[in-house]
């Protein structure tokens, strides 16, 4: 897996993609296990393995995005939903001065709310030139594909689901103390309000003690699958990178 793309412009130019995908991650904690840059690692695994199937030009992606309520902890950095709105803009107008109209993101945060703003904005100016992937149910296929022990909510940050991808797509990420790591808190109503402080310690809530790689690479194959439901959204012609579907 390659966080920044390799490609040529001379590939580009043979392979003429319409359609672009923009990994987005962040730089914020995620425990004593994993890195900082958890979440930007995601995004790229997904977007790696998209381009392994699909005809589309991945871009570098966003490593700093809305991680306030990280905030409590050592090492965490945000950008305001001002700033991350504006980049993803910017990209977009320089895609299409290129011919390229259609943009998926990727995102590897689910505190970017501001993202589903951006492409339900997009859509409604002109259908179907942006997406948003994974949606919930994209990942809640991907957890059963899996057959993850967690569900999305009580699996919320550094667990299960994020360390069996890391495991899978860049293992040496993965530190010491994974099977000790297990916090949960199915109660967190306030989260906007007070951050994750409030409710965890150690930065995880989630069971990081129940992944492994295989699980991590279920995860991908079925994002992965689940990334042609978005193209045909977006009335993209079903051709993968190899010339098939």
């Amino acid at each position: 897996m390659d966080l920044i793309p390799m490609t040529t412009s001379t590939e580009i130019a043979a392979q003429t993609p319409t359609v672009a995908v923009l990994p987005v991650g962040s730089f914020e904690q995620h425990g004593s296990h994993l890195p900082l840059a958890t979440d930007t690692i995601i995004a790229a695994a997904i977007a790696t393995s998209i381009a392994a199937r699909y005809n589309v030009l991945v871009l570098p992606p966003i490593t700093v995005s809305c991680s306030h309520e990280h905030a409590a902890w050592p090492g965490t950095v945000s950008i305001s939903h001002k700033t991350l709105s504006a980049i993803v803009e910017d990209i977009r107008d320089s895609l299409a001065n290129n011919g390229i109209t259609r943009l998926a993101i990727v995102n590897g945060h689910g505190g970017n709310y501001v993202l589903s703003n951006i492409v339900q904005t997009a859509n409604a100016s002109k259908p179907g030139v942006m997406t948003l992937f994974p949606t919930r149910a994209d990942w809640d296929q991907a957890r059963a594909a899996a057959d993850l022990e967690t569900d999305a909510h009580r699996d919320m940050h550094a667990g299960e689901l994020e360390v069996s991808i890391l495991l899978h797509s860049c293992p040496d990420a993965v530190r010491p103390g994974v099977a000790q790591g297990d916090h949960l808190a199915d109660e967190r109503a306030m989260l906007l309000v007070h951050g994750m402080g409030a409710y965890t310690q150690t930065g995880v809530i989630g069971q990081p003690s129940a992944a492994n790689r295989e699980k991590g690479h279920a995860l991908l194959h079925s994002l992965t699958e689940a990334f042609g439901r978005h193209l045909s959204a977006m009335g993209v012609e079903r051709q993968s990178s190899a010339g098939r579907w």
